[in-house]
């Protein structure tokens, strides 16, 4: 029987008590840890291969439960703290000329890690007040490009809003213009409601049943001449 090496039987992340120890780890915010399991999770979906071309997009980030506004500013943090490296950058836009960015994890071991071994950036950060100031200068480090981009585009969906839309559907008595609105029962003075157009009013004629509203007139006796 072949044994294995070790008693896990699906896929795991690894990581080392040296890391998880350092102050750099320490500091990271909750969405920077996201950030980092989520490339994780894109290196064990490639079998291990391809660190530093990892894709990871966006809407996978936010799918994986970071709010759309925290993706950048932890894409940063997790940077500039050593742990992951973005080799390529992505760019939005239209489908045609959408790209994701490429992640490099630089304390993972994969199948390709002795021709690129980890570098452990990490490594370089050695107290916790020199982690604290990468971590607060990292997500304050708001890109100019990115930030006019992010306001043009607010603009123009604030004014998609303001344009009117077409009513569907036919309008009623109260919804066309220059016809007024009568009061009925329930919202007027408490006067009985009046038909808009007395033309369509016909008197109904009393039927055998009823009597007529009008009396009959007595009969006289003829005079006798």
């Amino acid at each position: 029987m072949i044994r294995r090496r070790n008693r896990i039987n699906a896929q795991f992340a690894a990581r080392t008590i040296e890391m998880l120890e350092s102050p750099a780890y320490r500091v990271l915010s909750l969405s920077a840890h996201r950030v980092i399991s989520r490339i994780e999770i894109e290196l064990a979906s490639h079998g291990g291969n391809d660190n530093g071309r990892l894709p990871v997009t966006k809407q996978d980030f936010i799918a994986y439960g970071i709010h759309n506004a925290a993706v950048a500013p932890a894409i940063r943090e997790a940077e500039a703290l050593g742990f992951i490296r973005v080799t390529v950058r992505g760019r939005g836009g239209n489908s045609e000329h959408r790209k994701p960015n490429l992640f490099f994890l630089t304390f993972a071991y994969g199948r390709d890690s002795r021709s690129e071994p980890p570098t452990h950036d990490w490594r370089g950060i050695k107290t916790m007040e020199e982690a604290m100031a990468i971590q607060q200068a990292a997500r304050a480090d708001k890109s100019a490009s990115a930030v006019f981009l992010g306001k043009r585009a607010a603009g123009k969906n604030r004014n998609r809003l303001r344009k009117p839309y077409p009513v569907s559907g036919t309008e009623t008595v109260t919804e066309k213009h220059g016809v007024p609105v009568t009061e009925t029962v329930t919202t007027g003075s408490g006067r009985k409601p009046y038909p808009l157009s007395i033309s369509r009013v016909r008197r109904r004629k009393p039927t055998r049943a009823e009597p007529s509203s009008v009396s009959p007139q007595p009969m006289r006796a003829a005079s006798v001449s």
